[in-house]
């Protein structure tokens, strides 16, 4: 198979040392992204593409491959091509309709062609031969310049032709590791998801930042919801996740600050946090999912007075989007139905909480407020890589894992849709049913309960992270397959 790459179209108007470096990311970032398949890929890079190999051709191994490519940031669209040695106009129709004639038939279509070098031939030269030829000899329902039922394209470079066999919208964005890292505050739901996925396509290695307000099976959703978006669209780089216990800092808060005054102070809290967390780190900047108005913390006057607590930069990508909109994204980048059944857990809700607060009004609320409390709680907190978060898991809640499978066990298959499409699980004389994540707190419980099952995802965190959240809740009778 061979997949050409187009990068994001702002990569191609920089300076030539900022393009070669940020291209140059993208192909270590496909390189890296490509050793988690079970056969080898190419990744070569040229001045106004990426090439992508694999000698196997298997309808399984393009999808595996296409499917890295539709999510990772810096790709404005990728193509897979059959390449040929470039011949006269009547060679290049007769590639074109070994490729496409059986295709076009019953559709209309039209023929696009970009060419690079010196040659005989214009494009439109070549755009007309080859589409009167294959509308006189294939079974194509004619000519059609303007919204056909197909496409039919093709590049020519220098002395090679490539026949594009299909054409892919990629994600967009600048590679990632370009920009500086950020610490998102993530909760789970559907503005930090977002937010967080926001800055990831923009290039920017996004670490996680939770304050545990609800318990462990808070926990565990939040982890599962940023573990999805990193193994799904960040995974070329490593980040961290960190867990910062705030139940003692709501508890002071609902104690000791004026009811109006609670929510304001409560995001100021977890800004000084997320400061001094970020510094540890050595990151130079904050990421929310606040937007403007959406809640009555979210005023401007508000954000105004919450900012004030940190000189850190805060990022607020979200800040001007309805809600609807957010929702929209959560869906197209497959979140929306998890971060739905992320539990809410507000901590501190007003009665009449203030939308325009006032900053000595609300100094004068913090002085009742015992400092140490919220310093204990930055100092007590956890961090992991993401992708070791099932090790943080306490041990009352851990499930046993196997890497075989009785007669009596029943496999739930609990990926998303999409990767189960690509690589079906198929285990001989087992028992597979198919409950993607998002959906398996609401429908386990209505399953046989004399059974046993085994949760199974490809790389085990979600499966474990999904199965501790059910033993959990109670329920015993389930484990883990991972096979060897």
């Amino acid at each position: 198979m061979h997949f050409i790459v187009k990068f994001f179209p702002e990569i191609t108007i920089k300076s030539p040392p900022v393009r070669k470096r940020f291209v140059k990311h993208l192909r270590d970032n496909l390189r890296q992204l490509y050793k988690s398949l079970s056969f080898p890929v190419k990744v070569d890079r040229d001045w106004d593409k990426i090439d992508v190999y694999s000698e196997l051709d298997t309808p399984e191994a393009v999808a595996q491959v296409a499917e890295v490519l539709a999510h990772t940031p810096g790709i404005a669209y990728f193509a897979q091509v059959q390449t040929f040695p470039l011949g006269d106009l009547d060679d290049i129709f007769e590639k074109t309709k070994m490729i496409w004639g059986e295709a076009l038939a019953g559709k209309t279509f039209c023929v696009r062609v970009k060419r690079n070098g010196e040659h005989e031939f214009s494009s439109i030269e070549v755009e007309r031969y080859v589409g009167g030829g294959l509308n006189q000899h294939t079974e194509a329902a004619g000519v059609k310049l303007k919204n056909p039922d197909i496409t039919v394209r093709m590049e020519i470079k220098k002395d090679l032709l490539h026949v594009i066999e299909t054409q892919t919208q990629g994600l967009g964005g600048f590679p990632l590791g370009t920009q500086e890292p950020v610490l998102s505050l993530v909760s789970g739901g559907f503005d930090s998801t977002v937010s967080s996925y926001l800055m990831i396509k923009r290039g920017i290695r996004t670490h996680y930042c939770f304050f545990n307000l609800g318990g462990r099976a808070h926990e565990v959703g939040v982890k599962e919801v940023a573990y999805y978006l990193w193994n799904k669209f960040g995974a070329s780089h490593r980040v961290m996740f960190v867990t910062v216990p705030f139940e003692d800092v709501v508890t002071e808060i609902l104690e000791k600050v004026d009811n109006s005054q609670m929510g304001v102070v409560l995001k100021r809290m977890m800004l000084r946090a997320a400061t001094q967390v970020a510094e540890k780190m050595e990151i130079p900047a904050l990421v929310t999912g606040e937007a403007v108005a959406q809640v009555s913390s979210q005023t401007l006057t508000n954000l105004t007075v919450i900012d004030s607590v940190t000189d850190t930069l805060t990022l607020r990508p979200l800040i001007v989007m309805d809600k609807g909109d957010i929702i929209d994204i959560a869906r197209k980048i497959g979140t929306e139905e998890l971060s739905a059944v992320i539990p809410e857990y507000c901590g501190v809700i007003s009665r009449k909480p203030t939308t325009r607060a006032q900053e000595e009004r609300v100094a004068h609320e913090e002085s009742k407020f015992d400092m140490s409390v919220l310093q204990t709680a930055i100092d007590t907190r956890r961090m992991v890589p993401i992708d070791d978060v099932v090790n943080d898991l306490e041990d009352e809640v851990k499930v046993d894992v196997q890497s075989r499978v009785d007669v009596d066990q029943v496999i739930i298959d609990v990926r998303h849709p999409d990767e189960e499409e690509l690589r079906p699980l198929r285990i001989e004389g087992a028992t597979v049913l198919k409950i993607p994540f998002f959906r398996l707190s609401a429908d386990f419980p209505a399953l046989e309960k004399s059974k046993q099952y085994l949760l199974y995802c490809e790389k085990g965190i979600m499966s474990q992270l999904h199965a501790a959240n059910l033993k959990d809740a109670g329920h015993d009778n389930l484990g883990v397959y991972r096979p060897e």
